[in-house]
């Protein structure tokens, strides 16, 4: 793959730009701290905004690297004020295959928001970083993160059983993927 690191990318109504440190108190209000929004997901619920900072440290530091992709989601209309994350948990080299995460804000759901910034970020990678495959799963609890998934475009392949763990303990999950010769 052709790693350039995140760039700044830019749709209709949204900003998937880098996070700063002074997303802290916008990330911890917006998502980050809300159990309902990291019900399903392999990461805790901020229980400080201390917390929120420590990882936006971390990421403006891995920044860095040519193979680290996180971007803040940002609306057009909410000036800089980041309301979810979206990027590559995991780079699979050998089959040039991308796995994203994503989760936004419970204010901004089924508004078409995950699935504009997905879509921006699978062009991205078939694109730019020039990958063959973008993946994704979801806990079947959660169908509504399929529905993103399938509105970009991804074909589900299965649900691997007792597969994973997220905040709700060990999981299901169903894979979804697109190929670039499929787009």
């Amino acid at each position: 793959m052709n790693h350039c690191g995140t760039k700044r990318l830019e749709t209709e109504r949204l900003i998937l730009r880098r996070f700063v440190i002074g997303d802290a108190e916008a990330m911890y209000r917006n998502w980050a701290s809300d159990g309902e929004v990291t019900k399903y997901l392999t990461w805790p619920t901020h229980d400080s905004i201390d917390v929120t900072a420590a990882v936006l440290k971390d990421w403006a530091a891995a920044y860095a690297k040519k193979d680290f992709y996180q971007w803040a989601i940002v609306p057009k209309e909410n000036g800089d004020q980041p309301i979810g994350s979206i990027g590559a948990v995991k780079l699979n080299e050998d089959a040039s295959a991308v796995h994203i995460g994503y989760c936004i804000g419970r204010r901004w759901w089924r508004k078409g928001i995950t699935s504009e910034a997905l879509k921006a970020v699978m062009n991205f990678f078939f694109d730019e970083v020039e990958a063959n495959r973008v993946e994704a799963r979801h806990d079947p609890r959660n169908p509504h993160s399929g529905m993103v998934m399938q509105k970009c475009g991804m074909t589900y392949e299965g649900t691997m059983r007792s597969s994973d763990r997220n905040n709700q303990g060990v999981c299901d999950m169903c894979w979804y993927a697109i190929l670039k010769s499929e787009r």
